[in-house]
């Protein structure tokens, strides 16, 4: 038999740095839900959140891998470059969340009521969940664009930060249907809606980055990006004036929190949260603006 190309086996997606570094994130995201599941222990939502960011994370890693290592990552009809630093970054996010919420909710010095035995696994959950975020870090450290370098858009700073406020957004929403009473005042209404149609416009923009679709001869697909990047700017502009007015100032809401407010189910919180991440979200926006003048998109990477 005749051989028609290069070795049938890609070792460097293994050996790489990158490579070496998602073996990590399998390995540690592995050990991370076993641990958990075996006697660690998880309950309530904060505890399947946890346990389906590890869990996911962990199936697209094994994926990637398998791709990349046997070349069959060729056959697929998508940008493979934007697509996994896409992922990357929003593991990044997530394994984070995770690290932090686990531990939060459920680690404890003391033994009781759970055993000490519980405890122990717990805690050492709560390590290889940290050490899980820091693979995760390293490979978009790693495969972040260089100064000068040609790659894929979603390895940009500009790329990074779409997948940033698609996640900030989605904090937003959490806070949002927490019992926010945003639907008081037409205003904060006019919030939801910026909040809403900035993160339908930047899930679409990353589709289209990882679909491999930006080079369409009829749409400038890299002009539109950079117009809806200014727009979402004056948008969030508009939302972090008009949502603090109407929850925090006197007239119409309150500056300060409630006394017999319960925690966990005040409105003044899921206010103040979304006020927070209003700026978080505004302030990426801006960067992203900057950014994305000095770039230039590669669909096929």
């Amino acid at each position: 038999m005749e051989s028609t190309g290069g070795p049938y086996l890609n070792t460097a997606a293994v050996t790489s740095p990158v490579g070496i570094a998602r073996l990590l994130q399998v390995t540690f995201g592995c050990t991370t839900f076993s641990l958990v599941a075996h006697q660690g222990g998880f309950s309530a939502a904060y505890g399947t959140f946890c346990m389906f960011v590890w869990t996911f994370c962990f199936a697209v890693t094994v994926f990637i891998i398998t791709c990349e290592f046997t070349h069959l990552h060729s056959c697929l009809s998508i940008s493979w470059g934007n697509f996994t630093a896409a992922f990357a970054m929003l593991a990044t996010l997530m394994s984070v969340t995770a690290a932090v919420i686990y531990p939060l909710y459920f680690v404890q010095l003391g033994c009781y009521p759970i055993g000490c035995e519980v405890r122990d696994f717990r805690i050492a959950a709560s390590v290889f969940a940290g050490l899980l975020f820091v693979a995760y870090t390293t490979e978009v450290f790693l495969t972040r664009a260089k100064p000068g370098q040609v790659t894929s858009y979603m390895a940009t700073v500009s790329g990074l930060l779409k997948i940033v406020q698609a996640f900030v957004a989605c904090i937003i929403f959490g806070a949002l249907v927490n019992d926010s009473q945003y639907s008081k005042y037409v205003a904060t209404q006019w919030c939801v809606a910026v909040y809403s149609f900035c993160f339908v416009v930047t899930v679409v923009v990353v589709a289209f980055s990882v679909t491999g679709k930006t080079a369409l001869p009829w749409f400038p697909f890299e002009r539109s990006v950079v117009v809806y990047t200014f727009g979402a700017v004056l948008l969030y502009v508009s939302a972090a004036v008009i949502w603090p007015v109407f929850c925090f100032d006197s007239k119409y809401g309150s500056p300060r929190r409630p006394g017999l407010c319960a925690k966990g189910k005040c409105p003044w919180d899921s206010q103040l949260v979304i006020a927070i991440f209003t700026y978080v979200n505004l302030l990426l926006y801006v960067v992203d603006l900057a950014y994305s003048q000095r770039i230039r998109f590669v669909s096929h990477l």
